[in-house]
């Protein structure tokens, strides 16, 4: 079996305090992702989903265990060391607005990256990656302000797509986003890993999201992983009670669905013990 393009290994996170005390925010999270594959980090607001992303990323310590790409440890490298890990990992981020250059055309936006990494300044590149977010030509000059959500978010994925990277963190790359620009983003971010090949960790907390784009889910809570599997049996058989209350949580369209979802998910809080973890 080939080796996994990147690797968690009993990842720590903690903030705070001296001689790794304090907050703990992740602890002991070991996973793999695949060339090709889409993971998805899925949990409650505070679970530690994103915190994982930042590490992965170095933007936020990692305090014990360790963070593997390609079979080389990029924990808490140096920072010339992470300019070169960032050719081949990148980010969406949830906001799109907030997270482009208000300042910046799209055309400058998409050459940024290959400015910073010594790429060349790239300019021919931009009107591929435009159209293989599905913007016109013309987007180029434009500024992020005249663009609506969804077509922000395509530019940030096209940003996310001009180093031709290995693996892409989506963080909660859809949750600003109304229904049917959320279907059409997950649609396109799927196309372009069948032509790409890039693996996705892809985070979120609505598991409806995750059930569509994932190859496999894993379930956090409180910083720990309490379930993995992949994500047909995540969606239609979960084992772990805290999986089965989100996956209960979840909106559904019939009212007569979701009044029986939430009926069982209030008696599967009653019955299970809060303090009941585990981790697979």
């Amino acid at each position: 079996m080939a080796e996994p393009v990147l690797k968690v290994d009993n990842l720590a996170v903690r903030y705070g305090g001296r001689r790794g005390t304090g907050s703990t925010v992740i602890d002991d999270v070991s996973f793999e992702l695949n060339t090709g594959e889409t993971l998805s980090l899925v949990g409650e607001s505070g679970s530690g989903k994103t915190t994982i992303g930042r590490a992965i990323l170095g933007l936020a310590p990692v305090t014990a265990g360790s963070v593997c790409f390609r079979g080389e440890v990029i924990s808490n490298i140096p920072r010339a060391r992470r300019r070169k890990v960032a050719r081949d990992i990148q980010v969406v981020f949830q906001d799109p607005y907030s997270s482009l250059n208000p300042s910046m055309a799209v055309e400058d936006i998409l050459v940024e990256p290959l400015l910073a990494t010594g790429s060349g300044d790239g300019r021919t590149r931009v009107r591929e990656l435009l159209d293989a977010v599905g913007l016109p030509a013309d987007s180029r000059g434009r500024y992020p302000r005249e663009f609506s959500g969804g077509q922000r978010q395509r530019i940030a994925i096209a940003r996310a797509l001009a180093l031709d990277p290995t693996v892409i963190i989506c963080d909660e790359p859809t949750s600003a986003l109304d229904v049917t620009t959320q279907a059409r983003v997950l649609t396109l971010l799927k196309d372009i890993q069948r032509e790409t090949g890039v693996a996705y960790l892809f985070i979120s907390h609505d598991l409806g999201v995750v059930n569509e784009i994932s190859d496999r889910i894993a379930v956090l809570d409180q910083g720990r992983i309490v379930e993995i599997g992949k994500a047909h049996d995540i969606a239609t058989n979960p084992e772990h009670p805290y999986t089965r209350k989100l996956q209960m949580a979840a909106p559904v369209a019939d009212p007569k669905k979701q009044r029986l979802r939430r009926a069982k998910r209030l008696n599967l809080m009653a019955e299970e013990p809060s303090s009941t973890k585990s981790t697979t």
